[in-house]
């Protein structure tokens, strides 16, 4: 009988605790709490030692937890205990602050290979990785056996753009454009888009 699968609300808290425990090891700290996390978090404590159940134990009652420990675990459960390498789809504005933004790296991840349609960046290099053509994506990214994908492409081309993505092998696309795509099962999205957040927001701010 297989177990239980872990909420996927869950696993998306995971790299809030991840990220609190590389700040606290940057600190000098050794030690911490279910409820030193909650405090940075705003996430009850209860369920911080909920969440990190579903895992193993990782602590005792009256010590804590080694944030050295917990946090190497943290990353054996979410893959990043290795470095992943993720192709860059879309060089406008937004692709290009994405390739140059160093922080992917510590985390885990590492932008290898960049596409774009337009014949004046194609041949360009950011970071020393040249833009390559969108004709050449899927025989690429399927010779390096690629498996993430971040894409800020234009609406209108988002969903082709998918789709081929998932056809060269790629699992999980991390999707900047501003529409929903269908990919099938098996095939993991996560959406960024900062104008539903605003919305979100602004629900809360009463009028002048």
């Amino acid at each position: 009988m297989r177990p239980n699968p872990v909420p996927d609300i869950v696993i998306g808290r995971l790299p809030l605790y991840l990220r609190a425990l590389g700040q606290m090891k940057a600190e000098g700290n050794t030690v911490t709490s279910s409820h030193e996390l909650a405090g940075r978090l705003g996430i009850s404590s209860a369920q911080i030692r909920k969440d990190l159940s579903q895992f193993g134990e990782f602590g005792k009652q009256g010590t804590g937890y080694n944030i050295a420990f917990l946090r190497e675990q943290i990353q054996r459960i979410l893959g990043v205990d290795r470095t992943w390498d993720v192709a860059l789809i879309g060089l406008g504005d937004l692709g290009r602050a994405l390739a140059h933004y160093g922080g992917f790296l510590r985390r885990g991840f590492q932008i290898c290979a960049l596409y774009d349609t337009d014949p004046e960046k194609i041949g360009q290099s950011i970071r020393d990785m040249p833009i390559q053509s969108m004709e050449t994506m899927a025989a690429d990214i399927r010779r390096k056996n690629i498996k993430i994908a971040m894409l800020a492409v234009p609406l209108s081309a988002a969903q082709e753009v998918v789709d081929e993505l998932v056809g060269a092998g790629v699992v999980a696309i991390l999707n900047y454009a501003p529409t929903s795509i269908t990919v099938p099962e098996g095939v993991h999205v996560q959406q960024i888009d900062p104008a539903l957040h605003l919305q979100h927001m602004t629900y809360y701010i009463k009028p002048d």
